[in-house]
């Protein structure tokens, strides 16, 4: 297997999943105040959205690099 059809898979799963999920949440942990030993830490949910026309561009981004793996020179 050569490099563009690996490249091309890869695009496509992380197209799909991404088609599929939507998006992706984090917990970032932050520190609000520090008084002496005691410690105030915050924690946040982050939310990133990924864009529908960002995943379909990667499928079919994909599939191109995908077929031009297949080409023989």
């Amino acid at each position: 297997m050569n490099a563009a059809r690996i490249t091309g898979i890869v695009l496509i799963v992380l197209g799909l999943a991404g088609l599929f999920t939507g998006g992706f949440s984090f917990t970032k942990d932050t520190t609000a105040a520090k008084l002496g030993p005691l410690q105030l830490t915050v924690k946040e949910e982050k939310v990133v959205d990924i864009p529908r026309w960002l995943s379909i561009g990667a499928i079919a981004l994909g599939a191109v690099v995908l077929a031009l793996g297949f080409r023989k020179p």
